[in-house]
């Protein structure tokens, strides 16, 4: 239901967004810019359906999706995931030319990042929302699990 709900916005949404037809009118770092927007927006609705926590914790959970070393890890595990268009539309975020990055952010992880986003942004600008959604979800489970491995090891060290 919730995700009907928010397939339905998006749709709204795109209906919105007259270049949309052809997400090869955009650049890279477009698709990025996009791409960001509508990841952020997919994590904050997944915390918010998902947890019942202050405002601060729920910013703290959408930080641990959105920030580019997770995304970097992120699409390093679903390169298996992804079709050859889909891994073309990576390398070019990836390879877009950055002119700055954030501070404590390494290089790499974030032009990794960047062609996340891209592609992000061109499943969106070319509506494929059920594609979109799917490798949304398998990030989701990429996190998870990753949070798992940590925890296993942290209860490990302590000896719980």
């Amino acid at each position: 239901m919730e995700e009907n709900k928010l397939i339905e916005n998006f749709e709204l949404f795109n209906k919105m967004c007259e270049k949309a037809n052809n997400a090869n009118m955009y650049s890279p770092a477009q698709l990025a810019y996009a791409g960001d927007a509508v990841f952020e927006l997919l994590v904050r609705n997944y915390v918010l359906n998902n947890y019942d926590t202050s405002v601060n914790q729920m910013h703290r959970l959408t930080v641990k999706f959105v920030r580019a070393k997770a995304q970097a890890y992120i699409v390093s595990q679903l390169t298996d995931e992804l079709s050859e268009e889909e891994k073309k539309i990576v390398k070019r975020g990836r390879n877009a030319k950055v002119t700055s990055s954030p501070k404590n952010v390494e290089f790499m992880d974030y032009r990794y990042a960047t062609g996340f986003e891209a592609l992000f942004g061109y499943l969106f600008l070319n509506k494929n929302i059920d594609r979109l959604l799917y490798i949304f979800h398998k990030a989701i489970e990429v996190i998870a699990e990753k949070d798992d491995k940590i925890e296993n090891n942290r209860r490990k060290k302590s000896g719980d």
